[in-house]
């Protein structure tokens, strides 16, 4: 039997090369494609990231325009999976809407199995456009609404708010849509993402990879701690019982939900970027109690935690920020679907650049050898 050392949650283990994203845990950085992450919030828009995340660089001018309207031809949903989408039941989780309509994609893409460069990137391009319109799709659905058509005219983040609510959004909420998808774009192999890489690592077809990217994105440990914020600021209640219940928490050891990342040992560099913009969006909207429950939650906590490198990570300001543009709580992991498409696409062409090794990791045997078998009477 083996005596090598376990790697529990496989922690430390480097199974392959990427150019796609750099995380230094310890300063608090993070980039994608080696463009800071801070000024690619700042100064790119979503389709300019996924252009980069696919193509391990920055498009020209017009290399960008032919991708956003490459990407705004692709939104449409065939009509079958828009019949399909009506008939989830209301009680399931938005989640596993999504997951459903992957996989009805893939049934009915007559090339689902043709895993060329080529073909893989095509198909790449219109998942990372369907994504937002089956999640909008299927939020409208939700609230006994109709589907929206995509308007092709307007930027992804402006489209998929639009098709969620059936107004126009302002450029100031087109913006911050903008920035919460691309700081959830990527992030190297995460659960999600390493779920896919392994999956597709069979010669899985792109869909079923994704399907199980979006599987493995649902879990509250991953996608779904947003969700889990919210909740906690539901069960604070108000500005003045946050010190308290913050105090009650750390007395007994209890966990914060938001408060650290198995990855960072600093300030999570997207919280930073998300804090900005949650408080913008508190302040437009007026929809400030959140906000301020949070500020304060992270300030008591910190007295504590930061001493042990326990910071906000991405999900403590995100369901604020997705609160505020008009999204209730079971929509904001399909949320970080919509954007983390990219990258998980992204790994997949990267990885078929590579040696497309089959992911077959061992463990450390605990069990019984030499058994002796009883018939079923004698034991």
């Amino acid at each position: 039997m083996s005596t090598q050392t376990i790697a529990r949650g496989l922690e430390g283990v480097v199974f392959t090369e990427s150019r796609m994203c750099f995380i230094d845990g310890q300063a608090g950085k993070l980039y994608y494609g080696g463009y800071p992450i801070q000024e690619l919030a700042e100064k790119s828009n979503f389709e300019e990231v996924s252009f980069l995340l696919l193509h391990g660089r920055l498009p020209n001018k017009s290399e960008l325009s032919q991708f956003a309207e490459k990407l705004a031809s692709l939104r449409a949903l065939p009509e079958s999976l828009q019949a399909q989408i009506k008939q989830i039941p209301k009680s399931a989780h938005p989640m596993s809407a999504l997951r459903t309509a992957v996989s009805e994609l893939g049934m009915i893409d007559p090339a689902e199995e043709d895993v060329s460069k080529e073909g893989l990137y095509q198909k790449s391009l219109s998942l990372i456009a369907k994504f937002a319109t089956i999640v909008a799709a299927n939020k409208r659905i939700r609230e006994g609404k109709e589907p929206l058509a995509p308007k092709p005219e307007l930027s992804h983040a402006a489209n998929f708010l639009y098709m969620s609510s059936g107004e126009l959004p302002t450029p100031e909420q087109a913006k911050l849509m903008d920035v919460a998808l691309i700081l959830q774009a990527e992030h190297g192999f995460n659960a999600s993402t390493f779920t896919a890489i392994a999956t597709y690592s069979t010669q899985s077809d792109l869909y079923s990879t994704i399907t199980a990217a979006v599987g493995a994105l649902k879990g509250p440990r991953h996608g779904g701690a947003n969700e889990a914020v919210m909740k906690m600021i539901g069960e604070i209640g108000t500005v003045e019982n946050a010190k308290p219940w913050v105090a009650q928490k750390l007395a007994n050891h209890e966990r914060i939900m938001g408060m650290g990342h198995r990855v960072y040992h600093a300030y999570d560099p997207r919280a930073g970027v998300l804090e900005k913009y949650a408080h913008i969006a508190a302040e437009t909207h007026g929809k400030s109690r959140e906000y301020q429950i949070l500020k304060i939650v992270e300030e008591e906590a910190g007295k504590v935690l930061s001493a042990r490198g326990i910071y906000p990570n991405v999900d403590f300001y995100s369901g604020v920020v997705y609160s505020d543009l008009g999204y209730s709580l079971e929509h904001f992991t399909p949320i970080f679907a919509v954007a983390r498409i990219s990258g998980w696409t992204g790994h997949v062409l990267e990885y078929t650049e590579l040696d497309n090794r089959l992911l077959r990791p061992d463990a450390h045997y605990t069990g019984l050898l030499d058994a002796k078998y009883l018939p079923v009477e004698n034991r």
